[in-house]
């Protein structure tokens, strides 16, 4: 291999994309082309999927866990509703600013290698986590931010690999199948941590559950999953694409409108999510406290079928709603090219009234707050594997991990790492007696604004809509400019040179 050729800084204990190459076996002109281009076949590259799924799931799973079992972990640890907005801002926090680093690794390394190692510092993480006793509450915050490295490891690289195994509307059908996983991941949180918090009769019994899977998992990656060649599966391998600096790679990025815009619609998303995922449940046992229907919870456990309720809704929109934003979407695209961003547009702007309605009918009618509920979030979900899908077609293969990263930092930094703590906050500061009533009130007057964040998330999309096609083609037609620098090795270490200057 060339000294000048941008891939050879890649040792070969963090990259095997020419592992074939390095076999010493002389290939043959058959062999050569039976071989996937990918270099993953395609019933590997299936159940690389399934694998990545189930991981997915599984991050999504362990997240909301907490949430399901929220009103214990408050009463055992005696806190109040801005101190349970920390539990996910702190997580939420550590996987938005390590998302970026292990960005970087991904476009540059072995991405299997990297998610392996995250996946198991997250099992063993979580598993020390439900073993805090009372009176440190501190430590249950610092195990939570340490989770967010595991999930950083995994949410930044996972998407990238499908993109480097299926083109065009395959690859649109596996990226929904993926992003099914986030929804019902999250109601499995909810429900599997109602259901072991009443069967143990502790909650941190519910913590247990996901770190036994996360190991299964690695095995499962260590086993099945091969790294596919970047960019290969769309013709253009990445030596013809070379890679660029880091900078360089965020002036571009943020020079795309379309990745842009798109990233801000999906910040709205997020911060809808995130507040509801924590504080749904505790609002409904609230409201049915206030009502009359349940009895007020003075020591653990406490009544959590509105977990287990609020799991099987988001479970159940989660399917709906991804199904039926990518069959939308693909039917649309037939007349538009501008599809994508207006079917999320479309689920943001219906998914606005409904969640104002689930909050100010609470105290009125608890199956009408779950028709609205159910409503709200199959609109909600219906951006998930589209704005995913956005990302991979106006940005180029070498930059996709890199985006991926920048997209989780913009979407939780605005969103969901501070809109759980943001609404505790506004709930606490609303207070005006430490009745019943006003527990309730507080935290529905404060839960409105999610609704006005959906509206302005749909104007992201719409706006993303008005550069969609351009930025679509630019990246489909992007050659590397002879004034852009590339990233050469030089002794082992990466040095970034005018392309003008290296001798072919």
């Amino acid at each position: 291999m060339s000294l000048t050729d941008p891939n050879s800084d890649s040792a070969p204990f963090f990259s095997d994309d020419n592992e074939g190459e390095e076999s010493g076996e002389p290939k043959t002109e058959l062999a050569n082309e039976e071989e996937p281009v990918s270099g993953v076949t395609d019933r590997r590259a299936i159940l690389t999927v399934g694998v990545l799924c189930f991981i997915n799931l599984l991050n999504y799973m362990d997240r909301f866990t907490v949430a399901g079992v929220l009103p214990d972990i408050e009463q055992f640890f005696g806190i109040d509703d801005s101190m349970s907005g920390l539990l996910q801002t702190v997580f939420i926090c550590s996987y938005m600013f390590l998302a970026p680093v292990f960005g970087y690794f991904g476009d540059r390394y072995n991405r299997k290698l990297i998610m392996c190692v995250g996946i198991t510092f997250w099992a063993v993480v979580t598993l020390a986590s439900s073993y805090i006793p009372k009176g440190y509450f501190g430590i249950l915050l610092l195990t939570r931010g340490l989770v967010g490295v595991g999930e950083a490891s995994y949410s930044t690289i996972a998407p990238t690999i499908i993109a480097d195994l299926f083109i065009k509307e395959k690859r649109t059908r596996m990226l929904s199948v993926f992003y099914f996983a986030i929804p019902v991941g999250s109601g499995l949180g909810y429900i599997v941590g109602s259901k072991v918090d009443d069967l143990a009769q502790d909650w941190h019994w519910a913590l247990r559950v996901t770190p036994g899977l996360g190991l299964i998992a690695v095995l499962l990656l260590i086993t099945v999953v091969r790294e596919p060649k970047r960019g290969a599966i769309e013709a253009r391998p990445e030596h013809s694409l070379h890679r660029t600096s880091w900078a360089a790679d965020i002036r571009a990025l943020a020079k795309n409108p379309s990745f842009m815009l798109s990233t801000f619609g999906f910040t709205a998303v997020a911060f809808v999510t995130g507040s509801l995922a924590l504080w749904a449940p505790t609002f409904l046992l609230r409201a049915a406290i206030f009502t009359g229907e349940k009895a007020p919870c003075f020591s653990g456990p406490c009544d959590t079928s509105d977990s287990l309720y609020f799991g099987i809704i988001t479970c159940v929109t989660g399917v709906l709603g991804v199904g039926t934003g990518v069959e939308v979407s693909r039917r649309l695209r037939q007349r538009t090219p501008r599809a994508d961003p207006l079917v999320c547009a479309a689920g943001l702007l219906l998914a606005a009234p409904f969640l104002y309605l689930s909050i100010v009918c609470a105290q009125a009618s608890t199956i009408a707050t779950y028709v609205f509920i159910f409503l709200g979030e199959t609109f909600l979900s219906m951006n998930w594997a589209i704005v995913a899908d956005i990302l991979l077609y106006v940005v180029v293969p070498t930059r996709r991990s890199t985006a991926e990263a920048l997209q989780i930092v913009v979407s939780h930094l605005f969103g969901d790492a501070g809109s759980p703590y943001l609404i505790g906050v506004l709930s606490d500061s609303l207070h005006k007696s430490d009745s019943y009533l006003w527990q309730f009130r507080s935290l529905q007057l404060s839960l409105l604004l999610c609704a006005f964040v959906a509206v302005a998330g749909g104007g992201f999309f719409l706006a993303t809509a008005l550069f969609i096609e351009r930025d679509r083609h630019l990246a489909e037609n992007y050659a590397h400019s002879d004034d852009e620098p590339i990233v050469v090795p030089k002794r082992g270490r990466s040095t970034k040179v005018p392309v003008s200057s290296v001798l072919i």
